[in-house]
């Protein structure tokens, strides 16, 4: 592929370099560059190519790496990274020891920051600023954030707090009309007001002016003048975040080169607290993601033209058979913080749409919120990917466990998640709720038992999550569960006497292939254990007898299901137990396959291990090394 002004630019200073034409056919090329990598590296498509003039015109401002932009989620960084010495790598985005597609300090000085959640760049760019302030230094801080993270409250906490200081901070709000979904609230409405009109900007300097000229002649016409001043300041764009301390400046087009370089020069320039408020086309120059910004946000390897799935996911399965539930028992809601659709809530939005509540990028609120429903009598669902759980896990101890509330929470892309690295991965879910009082923790190791988990879950007292994989549930439509009442047990899927393996989820099927290579050398039960919390004590019966016991978890050791087995065990001496799962380190980025190979998790290691255990070798805990 040609890429004559690409291939040009090398760093930020030869942006510097180009006139605003040249820029204009650089973004063309960089879109097409883009495009042709996410097919087959996958990625996030929609967002990075709704900045690429933004970036563009932020790298012929600022001088970074002494100035910083700190970009919010990070999933718009493209077009940063390819400026910024990244060009010859880009073609391992996302892949094991490749780049990562967000931002990562490690990677570069161009990369202040790292992230891959919402609502942190204004807060981080803030602690920035203070810091630069104390040091008696002299660089700009720029966060990059968009209206759909805007909702998340840590994002308003950092405006109302650096707003109050007056520290030189630019704020640029990168508006889009959505996040991964139609953004949903107040502020998403007060937004599109501003949008709609933009003769509200225009109309803006000369209000100012006018303004500026009321005379104040006696006491009285000064009232009537200072009320006109304040009604017609109301009037003004922009003026909710002007009474939080900021300058606000637009809304510009964030597709003009030309009139975002001024605006950002003048941003920067103004000094305090400055909000720039740019509007964007999600998914610019791919037609099917203009048309379609939804689907387009982030996409696997050639699947930049769509494709047919035949299998349901977990996801799939999940919001199904919740949508099925629901028709039985009208007390049941669904609540999701602006992933409806990826956590498999969009049949249920449009069948329910008056009990589908979307938060936005609200996680915190999402779980009090079930909280208050339940207290009400309601049967609240709150659909959350594990790694976002972790932001509210506060509300899940003090607002749901400690009051005994009755909330299911659906732990979505529990385990390794694959290229998105650890900002999502979901390693952490049950160390910090296996130690919660009135918590119960499932894990599902197919899709039938999702539905049976769901059912169940959704009669009982208290708070009840069930963490599942990203992956095939194995079903192409729904099954029948089993009957409510019933506990979850843990089940023998396979017997044995010399070995067993206690695995979780989607590690059963693991299990399984590891017990069937070591026959007829060894005779291996498998056990699938279904309830992490409150711990099957017929585990104890299974284990003994056993020369050994493996444990296997897609969850780090550290406080996970292997340590709850290790106390429910730590009486029975003559017992060897192993346990198997990520080390005390972050996991990198890699297809889930390659990163079960990489830390000891696949049936080939695992067969290793239990050949050692049986060999008279053991260790109580063991993980690879992050590599």
């Amino acid at each position: 592929m040609d890429r004559t002004w690409l291939e040009r630019v090398n760093s930020p200073e030869d942006i510097k370099q180009l006139d605003v034409q040249s820029l204009e056919l650089l973004a063309e090329e960089i879109r097409t560059y883009i495009i042709s990598t996410v097919e087959k590296t996958g990625g996030h498509l929609g967002a990075n190519l709704g900045v690429v003039e933004l970036t563009l015109a932020l790298h012929s401002v600022l001088e970074t790496p002494k100035d910083k932009i700190i970009w919010d989620v990070g999933h718009q960084c493209y077009t940063h990274k390819l400026i910024t010495g990244r060009k010859d790598q880009f073609h391992t985005l996302r892949q094991w020891q490749g780049i990562s597609g967000f931002p990562s300090p490690r990677e570069s000085e161009h990369d202040p920051f790292g992230v891959g959640h919402s609502s942190t760049s204004i807060s981080a760019a803030a602690g920035m600023a203070i810091a630069r302030d104390l040091k008696g230094e002299d660089y700009r801080v720029v966060a990059v954030i968009g209206d759909g993270a805007l909702t998340g409250g840590m994002a308003f906490e950092a405006l109302c707090h650096i707003g109050s200081l007056g520290k030189d901070l630019v704020v640029i709000l990168n508006d889009n009309a959505m996040s991964i979904t139609n953004n949903v609230g107040a502020l998403s409405d007060y937004l599109g007001r501003i949008r709609s009109d933009s003769t509200l900007y225009r109309a803006r300097a000369d209000l100012s002016v006018f303004l500026r000229k009321i005379p104040l002649v006696g006491k009285p016409m000064a009232q009537v003048a200072h009320k006109c001043k304040i009604a017609l300041k109301n009037m003004l764009p922009g003026q909710l975040f002007e009474d939080l301390g900021f300058a606000y400046l637009g809304p510009f087009d964030g597709h003009n080169i030309p009139r975002l370089k001024r605006a950002i020069k003048a941003g920067v320039e103004r000094g305090g607290p400055v909000l720039l408020h740019v509007y964007t086309q999600k998914g610019r120059g791919h037609r099917l993601a203009e048309e379609d910004p939804q689907r387009y946000h982030g996409v696997g390897p050639l699947k930049v033209v769509g494709s047919n799935q035949q299998e349901l996911s977990y996801s799939q399965v999940f919001g199904q058979a919740l949508e099925s539930l629901a028709e039985q028992d009208k007390r049941i809601v669904a609540i999701t913080a602006a992933m409806a659709d990826g956590t498999g809530l969009g049949g249920f939005a449009k069948r329910y749409p008056d009990r589908l509540f979307d938060v936005g990028i609200a996680e915190q609120h999402a779980l009090t919120l079930a909280g208050g429903m339940a207290r009400e009598g309601l049967r609240p669902v709150v659909a959350l990917y594990s790694t976002f759980l972790q932001r509210g896990y506060d509300q899940v101890i003090h607002d749901l466990a400690l009051q005994n509330l009755p909330v299911v929470i659906a732990v979505d892309r529990a385990g390794v998640v694959g290229d998105d690295g650890p900002t999502h991965h979901g390693v952490f879910d049950i160390s910090f709720l296996r130690t919660v009082p009135n918590m119960t923790l499932l894990a599902p190791a197919s899709g039938s038992e999702l539905v049976a988990m769901l059912t169940w879950a959704l009669k009982q007292n208290g708070p009840v999550a069930i963490r599942y994989p990203r992956a095939s549930a194995g079903l192409e439509q729904i099954e029948p569960s089993f009957e409510p009442e019933q506990p979850v047990p843990s089940i023998t899927v396979r017997s044995g006497h010399d070995a067993v393996i206690m695995a979780v989820g989607p590690m059963v099927e693991v299990a399984l292939e590891a017990a069937g290579l070591l026959e007829p050398e060894y005779s291996i039960s498998v056990v699938n254990v279904r309830s992490l919390k409150p711990l099957d004590r017929s585990l104890l019966r299974i284990a003994r007898g056993k020369k050994a016991v493996l444990t296997l978890e897609d969850h780090v050791l550290s406080g996970g299901f292997g340590s709850s087995i290790l106390e429910l065990l730590r009486e029975e001496t003559s017992v060897k137990v192993e346990c198997l799962g990520y080390p005390d380190t972050f996991i990198p980025q890699g297809s889930i396959g390659r990163l079960h190979a990489e830390y000891g998790l696949s049936a080939e290691n695992v067969v290793q291990t239990v050949r050692r255990l049986l060999a008279g070798r053991s260790l109580k805990a063991v993980a690879r090394k992050d590599l």
